[in-house]
């Protein structure tokens, strides 16, 4: 049963590529902007941990490559969510350090598949979101931009001063961008840095 789970929601996060969420502008929030493109042909990624982030590779072999973020990849590929992030469409990685993971319990990280699998999806967001995309959704939202994310939350993107975008998830929680735009073949990168994660008793209330 764990393991249908598990697959169910990488399936869900491979299926809503393309916009399959559309935009819920009723509620105020954005699912899937369109790609920005580098007009010159050429992307300049900022490198993680003295590592280079290559924009040819997919999100979850850059997420790999970074001596940084060793634990989320392990339960990106532990959940199965990994694999979405392999595929070619494109999503928004919100990529917390290992650093900010250590302060979860051990068993948020490795004994419920079904939940690791629920809090890694809710760490991406559908389409390319990157840091003029964000600002853009952030002004048109009237300063704060609504993002639904894979496993079905949302995470909300505020300006924190003049220059930097704070995430808070449903809980409360809140997180800096520590490292915009590592753009991928399949996505964007931002590094965050504290964990941020869903509201699941919410949802299972809701659900009710």
């Amino acid at each position: 049963m764990k393991r249908m789970m598990v697959a169910g929601f990488a399936g869900a996060a491979a299926m809503m590529v393309g916009g399959a969420l559309g935009a819920i502008s009723s509620q105020g929030v954005f699912s899937q902007p369109k790609p920005i493109v580098d007009v010159n042909g050429g992307v300049m990624n900022p490198m993680i941990g003295g590592q280079a982030m290559l924009p040819g590779r997919n999100l979850l072999e850059n997420v790999a490559a970074s001596p940084d973020h060793t634990v989320l990849a392990a339960a990106l590929r532990d959940s199965g969510v990994g694999d979405a992030l392999k595929g070619q469409g494109q999503f928004t990685l919100f990529a917390p350090t290992n650093m900010a993971l250590s302060t979860l319990p051990a068993r948020a990280m490795g004994e419920n598949k079904a939940q690791l699998a629920r809090m890694m999806s809710y760490l991406v967001v559908p389409g390319k979101y990157d840091s003029r995309a964000l600002l853009k959704a952030i002004g048109e939202g009237g300063g704060q931009a609504k993002l639904r994310t894979v496993e079905g939350g949302v995470l909300v993107a505020r300006m924190n001063g003049p220059t930097n975008v704070i995430l808070m998830d449903e809980k409360g929680a809140t997180a800096d961008i520590a490292i915009y735009d590592v753009y991928d073949r399949n996505g964007v990168m931002h590094v965050i840095d504290h964990v941020l994660e869903p509201d699941m008793a919410a949802r299972q209330v809701a659900s009710r």
